[in-house]
């Protein structure tokens, strides 16, 4: 398992133990300023009070798991109107909606792509950008974010 997928394993059942929804855990690795991101999620938004109560639970287990021997921070937060993708349930659920993406490696050339989430296939997310459809490998994705659209 990776360090990632460790985390998620720890934190996502006490997240969803608080009654919240676990949208996704990111870990950013960079010596003393590492963070460990949790985002969290419930139909009617996540206020300030949420973070805090989460973030003193979450606190308290990774206390005793210690699944980070080294400095970090921990953020507990919404993902917001322009939420990150995560996991390619995330990208099935927001079909139809913009999206901006960065790939790990280059695709034809490009490693930023702005499209249309048509759906997924497979593993695969399917990107409409422009008149071409791309079939992009989950695991190729380094960040997508969600495009927010006001009227």
């Amino acid at each position: 398992m990776s360090k990632l997928e460790i985390l998620e394993a720890i934190l996502s059942p006490v997240v969803e133990g608080l009654n919240y929804e676990c949208w996704g855990v990111e870990y950013i690795s960079q010596g003393k300023h590492s963070v460990l991101r949790v985002y969290i999620d419930k139909p009617d938004g996540i206020t300030l009070d949420d973070c805090t109560l989460v973030s003193r639970q979450l606190s308290a287990v990774l206390d005793v798991e210690d699944p980070i021997t080294t400095e970090y921070t921990l953020e507990v937060s919404s993902p917001g109107v322009d939420r990150p993708l995560l996991k390619l349930a995330h990208f099935e659920q927001f079909a139809g909606h913009n999206v901006q993406l960065r790939l790990k490696m280059p695709f034809e050339g490009k490693r930023k792509y702005s499209g249309i989430i048509k759906g997924i296939e497979g593993e695969d997310v399917v990107l409409v950008v422009g008149e071409h459809e791309l079939l992009l490998p989950i695991e190729s994705i380094d960040k997508a974010n969600i495009v927010p659209q006001f009227d």
